[in-house]
């Protein structure tokens, strides 16, 4: 299946594209290309929102701000492996019986399974701006990756869905 089916069937069924995501191929290139694939694509969510400040403060240009921004980006690849680590303990101090493998699956797969809400907010900021919708829409992504999240280390942890 298609990574771009395997997201649009996340919306519908997150637990059940996990579980058919840990049945594949166990080796670390697949989730770390979930990994950079959802930080690729969470870098470009953020080029109109950094296009509107630019305009609006000149004193930082664009493309000072999308290196910053991508740089970032990269300082945060550890950070998601430990994330990642964290979800897999703590689903094992539920009783889950998974690997560590599953939980990097978990987290990378959710980050970019909820790519295309990021993409979304990244318009908001730069249409609306900051306020009241950027607020919500970031509520709603944030929701929704602990929705896939979960439900992936559901899948990783206690097995595939009934």
């Amino acid at each position: 299946m298609a990574i771009t089916d395997d997201i649009v069937a996340t919306y519908r069924g997150p637990r059940r594209v996990a579980a058919r995501l840990l049945a594949g191929e166990r080796h670390e290139a697949r989730p770390l290309a979930y990994l950079l694939a959802a930080l690729g694509l969470f870098l470009v969510a953020q080029a109109p929102g950094l296009a509107r400040a630019a305009h609006l403060e000149p004193a930082s240009p664009f493309a000072q701000r999308v290196m910053a921004a991508a740089l970032a980006l990269c300082a945060l690849l550890p950070v998601f492996y430990a994330l990642a680590a964290l979800g897999h303990l703590a689903a094992r101090a539920l009783g889950g019986t998974g690997d560590w493998f599953g939980g990097r699956i978990a987290l990378f797969w959710a980050l970019l399974a909820v790519a295309p809400l990021v993409l979304l907010q990244g318009l908001v900021a730069a249409f609306v701006g900051p306020g009241g919708a950027y607020l919500a829409t970031g509520i709603v992504v944030f929701a929704v990756f602990l929705w896939f999240w979960g439900a992936g280390l559901a899948a990783s942890e206690f097995g595939a869905p009934a």
